[in-house]
């Protein structure tokens, strides 16, 4: 399936670029957003695109090859201050993350990210970090595997699919995608099962999430940009999951009205200041026309903050 960038024009948008400003694509991906970002600017302008995929790396320099205002980092965007430090960049006018996962990613049978697809269990976005989704399947304990289901995918079978995961790896190591996918078959109802949507989705989405630590690494990813963006810089940020969003909504938030004091007091006394201007106050999301063109686009929203 060919790659689209989800919500590509809102969110160039909302970065508002200045055509000489220094920007961030967190999360290259297949490149969509970064060619639009980099087409935007003009003379000293500036583009860092980050990936840990070094696969996307490639495909990145590959796809992007007219702009000479591009430097690719193969990175987590969780090393932000790392990587601008390491280039001699003090501030940035924009931020952008994209946390969907590619569709080169899903639809490549050897990563281990699709649940249509026999494969080995990966689904390690930096194919260099050593722990996999087999190596969690076949090590957490059960009670550790449904509290993964339940709260990164909100699977509401993950006590049940534990149980079997459990039973089944007793007898011999669960190595392949389509061998979980049956496990998470048998643990549900026929109700369920007959439900839109596949069945492995949800136990799918939290294995990628644990295996790639993606929670932590937004949390020090959002920390550490709000501190390099200048004033009237943007964060821009799509998530894919009510927890992602969540983390990201309340970051912004705590940003933009920072006060700990108590209610009742008069006055504030704890100090802290607003850095951040919530710029949506409503969530942006799909509008009908890429919904119809592209499916993976129905859970996406966007966010945008702006600094102070």
């Amino acid at each position: 399936m060919k790659h689209e960038s989800v919500l590509l024009k809102e969110s160039i948008e909302a970065l508002n670029i200045k055509k000489k400003g220094i920007y961030v694509d967190g999360t290259l991906g297949g490149g969509g957003h970064s060619a639009k970002i980099a087409e935007a600017l003009e003379g000293t302008g500036q583009l860092i695109v980050i990936d840990q995929d070094p696969y996307a790396i490639g495909r990145g320099k590959e796809r992007l090859k007219a702009y000479n205002n591009i430097t690719f980092v193969e990175n987590n965007f969780s090393n932000i201050a790392i990587i601008l430090e390491n280039l001699n960049i003090e501030k940035i006018d924009g931020f952008l993350m994209d946390l969907g996962v590619s569709s080169f990613q899903l639809d490549d049978g050897q990563r281990g990210f699709s649940y249509h697809k026999d494969a080995a269990l990966d689904m390690r976005m930096n194919p260099n970090i050593a722990v996999t989704a087999a190596r969690i399947i076949n090590s957490y304990s059960k009670e550790d595997l449904a509290q993964i289901f339940r709260l990164y995918g909100e699977e509401p079978f993950a006590w049940q699919i534990a149980k079997n995961i459990e039973k089944k790896r007793s007898i011999k190591p669960i190595e392949n995608t389509l061998e979980l996918v049956e496990i998470i078959k048998e643990s549900m109802t026929e109700k369920e099962k007959k439900k839109k949507g596949h069945p492995g989705k949800r136990v799918f989405q939290a294995l990628r999430i644990e295996v790639n630590r993606e929670l932590s690494a937004l949390e020090k990813a959002l920390e550490d940009s709000e501190k390099y963006l200048s004033i009237g810089g943007r964060l821009v940020v799509i998530t894919f999951h009510s927890l992602e969003d969540r983390i990201v909504k309340h970051f912004i938030k705590d940003k933009e009205k920072p006060c700990k004091c108590p209610p009742d007091f008069p006055v504030c006394t704890c100090g802290k200041v607003s850095t951040l201007r919530n710029v949506t106050r409503k969530v942006i999301l799909p509008a009908e026309d890429e919904l119809v063109r592209n499916n993976r686009a129905r859970s996406a929203k966007l966010r945008v903050a702006e600094k102070i």
